[in-house]
């Protein structure tokens, strides 16, 4: 393998790991009855509409057949990928849903 076909194997990886961060993010939105486009507005008002979400939302599964996503392994994934405004807007809205409870 030359170094241009690694490095397009590399840009592949992430791109799919990518596009389980957001499949990760979209199910916990979809899990807690939150919308998705709306977090990722508040985390970055000046991006435009993010097609890889819509994407990631397509392949989302009603809350009532969806394992559950765990809020420390979004918060995780998020971090990974150094979504960390992001990660903010998904913690307050964390906080929220604990004090209704």
């Amino acid at each position: 393998m030359n170094s241009k076909e690694m490095e397009q194997k590399i840009i592949q990886n992430y791109q799919k790991d990518e596009e389980m961060m957001i499949l990760v993010f979209a199910q916990w939105c979809v899990n807690h009855d939150l919308d998705p486009f709306e977090l990722y507005i508040r985390a970055y008002p000046n991006q435009e509409e993010n097609a890889a979400l819509k994407h990631g939302l397509s392949l989302t599964v009603p809350k009532e057949e969806a394992g559950e996503v765990g809020d420390s392994t979004l918060l995780g994934v998020l971090s990974l990928f150094g979504n960390d405004d992001l990660a903010f807007v998904v913690t307050e809205e964390m906080k929220k849903m604990k004090e209704k409870k």
